[in-house]
């Protein structure tokens, strides 16, 4: 069977598991009393939902059934039709065509028995944690007792308890995130709609996030929640994949792994850039590779006959004359499933080279692969770091927010700087970009040392903040022109670059919209764009791709990468830890310290101990049992599985908490060694701080 009539294949039985769902969440025949029986059965049932803004069709036919207690994830690109589905099943909108039952009766009627989390933050800044309950308890008539129980329970499990005299608006981003799901799990609903609920929140309040929706979802509560970040689609039963307004799969993030029929192929060697262009023949949706995703230190190959590629690819670097270090096995993310299920329907993120001007003769391309020489840097004409912080501290009042920082970043260089909220990130890139000066400490910036900087070496800098460096009540277009006179972009190329940014942004001919009309996502693209068509050789981002949705991440990251391959030097935060994997290097900051930094690849080899994979019977109460007997950072719930990261041999480790779990009325059906994941490493390197006394500045 050839590539192209095997994805066929799979593309019918994938098509077929669809209709089976339809056919599931489609009114029963016979009596209208067995319909009736059959939608009662579901938490929530959703059948040939339709919803048009006059002619635009947000929605189209959309059938699906969750099951009561079950954690169902809706996933698609920006514009798939999510937040319209959202709110039709929240009852804040009303459907065009179709029905939408929530227990049995629609929608609309169960208002009071659905809670829902919007994309925007919809707590009250200037109330404290304990008033912002109440005023949630009060809208829903629930008496002053009760919701003094109910918040005391809630905020006891989501560990805010300590915080409830504390205003909302200094909250940090988990902090915040936690207590809008307390408010809205307060009045006690039976079905909890989520939209995007941990945008823009750090890693290690993420999985505390999830691991309380795995409590509530045992405890019975059914949870909607679509997410831009494919590896909180794992934690769901089931997952719906959404695009166009139309559902594309349904199933478990298994079968729709399965469904892609691919393995996933690791591959290290010394020049990434050289190593891509040269496998790019190989790539498409007939030939051999289905997908070539560069990293920070490997390439990602999506092959359907895996022993075949892994030849081809081989062969095809030697007569390069590239050197393959090493070729590695895996099984395909969801987010390669996601992203290969959209480029077959024809979906893919636009790649607009950027135009090249007259600034560009300030670099010259040049391969990243020897940060040690650095040529690009003789190449470019520069001297000295790029960025770079020699004993960076800042102290407002009696608080460290950055303690004694050493960085250094070299052009063509990518680094992410990660840590979890209030770990000082944002301050260091403040003082490192000067836009803050440091209470000690020197900064090297673009060749200059100092605070003050001459104009040439500002406009050589770029610079996207994490609260959008637009100004939301102009419109696109004033936008840019403003930016591309701040940056120095000649009159004469900055139609051309503005053009660019629009069509890199998917919206080419929208340029009179209000910005602040924009759903997050598009606004991070124009934001983006923004601060990078001036060409600048040095740029700093600090979570530019927060609820950009996989193709989008895919499209920056090229241009990430083409920047930093021309001589950029580009630092970066994320929290989405998949991402961080494309930068060169990393540096882990705890508490305004840095305390790890390394590649990738050297951050996980220096993980001690081992990552087990289990899939248990009764998954909660596994996780639960395994909590009360090592340290709780070290068990985490996906879906039906468990992830245990255990000190002694992966075989010895799987016999102990199988008898454990066994002990505890646990059956455990299969046991594995997995690979730790950046965030596995990045959890354990914040805890391991933790106990030594750092303690982040949320806290």
């Amino acid at each position: 069977m050839t590539a192209a009539s095997a994805a066929v294949s799979r593309e019918m039985g994938a098509k077929a598991a669809v209709s089976e769902e339809l056919a599931a969440a489609a009114p029963a025949a016979g009596s209208p009393g067995a319909a009736a029986a059959a939608a009662a059965a579901d938490a929530i049932r959703v059948v040939g939902l339709e919803k048009r803004y006059g002619a635009v069709a947000a929605v189209r036919g959309i059938s699906f059934a969750v099951r009561p207690g079950e954690i169902f994830g809706l996933i698609g690109p920006d514009g798939a039709g999510k937040t319209s589905t959202f709110q039709i099943l929240a009852g804040v909108m009303e459907a065009t065509a179709g029905s939408a039952l929530v227990h049995g009766r629609p929608a609309r009627e169960m208002r009071a028995q659905t809670g829902y989390l919007t994309q925007t933050f919809s707590l009250y800044p200037d109330l404290t944690v304990g008033e912002n309950l109440r005023y949630i308890g009060d809208l829903r008539l629930i008496p002053a007792a009760e919701i003094a129980a109910r918040g005391r329970h809630y905020l006891g499990m989501f560990d805010l308890d300590r915080f409830t005299g504390r205003l909302a608006g200094r909250l940090s981003g988990g902090m915040k995130q936690k207590l809008a799901l307390a408010c809205a799990l307060v009045p006690q609903p039976r079905v909890l709609l989520l939209d995007e609920p941990t945008t823009g929140v750090d890693p290690v309040s993420r999985r505390e996030f999830w691991d309380a929706l795995a409590h509530l979802a045992a405890d019975g509560l059914t949870i909607l929640v679509a997410t831009p970040y494919l590896d909180e689609a794992e934690r769901c039963h089931r997952v719906a994949l959404m695009y166009g307004g139309e559902l594309q799969r349904i199933g478990t993030p298994d079968e729709l792994r399965g469904s892609l029929g691919a393995t996933r192929l690791e591959l290290r060697t010394a020049d990434l850039a050289a190593a891509e262009a040269a496998l790019e023949p190989l790539r498409g949706a007939d030939r051999l590779l289905l997908d070539v995703q560069r990293f920070g230190d490997r390439l990602d190959l999506l092959a359907v006959r895996p022993e075949e590629a892994a030849r081809e690819v081989t062969a095809t670097l030697k007569r390069a004359g590239i050197a393959v270090e090493d070729l590695q096995r895996d099984q395909p993310l969801l987010e390669n499933t996601f992203v290969a299920l959209l480029r077959r329907l024809g979906h893919d993120a636009p790649q607009v080279p950027m135009p090249r001007t007259s600034r560009t003769s300030r670099t010259s391309p040049t391969s990243r692969t020897s940060q040690a020489s650095r040529p690009d840097v003789e190449a470019a004409g520069h001297r000295g770091a790029a960025i770079g912080g020699r004993g960076l501290t800042k102290e407002f009042g009696d608080f460290t927010a950055v303690h004694g920082l050493d960085l250094e970043v070299g052009y063509g260089e990518v680094y992410g700087l990660l840590g979890a909220n209030g770990a000082g990130k944002t301050t260091a890139i403040k003082m490192l970009c000067g836009l803050l000066d440091p209470t000690r400490g020197e900064v090297e910036l673009a060749g200059e040392r100092g605070g003050a900087r001459s104009r040439q070496a500002r406009q050589q800098v770029g610079y996207m903040s994490q609260k959008f460096s637009l100004y939301e009540d102009l419109s696109i277009r004033d936008n840019l022109e403003f930016f591309a006179g701040v940056y120095g972009v000649p009159r004469g190329e900055r139609e051309a670059k503005m053009r660019w940014v629009m069509d890199f942004a998917g919206l080419a001919g929208k340029e009179l919209l209000i910005t602040g009309s924009l759903p997050g996502g598009w606004k991070q693209r124009v934001a983006f764009g923004a601060a990078v068509m001036h060409e600048p050789s040095v740029l700093f981002l600090d979570e530019p791709t927060s609820g950009v949705d996989p193709l989008a991440r895919r499209a920056f990251w090229v241009l990430i990468n083409r920047l930093a391959d021309a001589g950029t030097a580009v630092l970066i935060t994320t929290h989405y830890l998949e991402e961080a994997e494309q930068c060169n290097r990393l540096g882990l900051m705890v508490a305004g310290e840095l305390v790890a930094e390394g590649s990738p690849s050297g951050i996980k080899s220096r993980q001690r101990g081992h990552l087990l994979e289990l899939s248990v019977d009764r998954p909660q109460r596994a996780a639960d049992l395994l909590k009360t007997r090592m340290d709780p950072w070290r068990v985490s719930l996906f879906g039906d599985r468990l992830h245990v990261v255990a000190d002694e041999p992966a075989a010895a480790a799987i016999a102990a908490v199988t008898a454990a779990l066994a002990a505890g009325g646990v059956r455990v059906t299969g046991a594995r060694e997995g690979r730790f994941s950046l965030e596995d490493v990045f959890i354990g390197v914040v805890e391991q701080a933790r106990r030594q006394g750092k303690v982040a500045a949320e806290e």
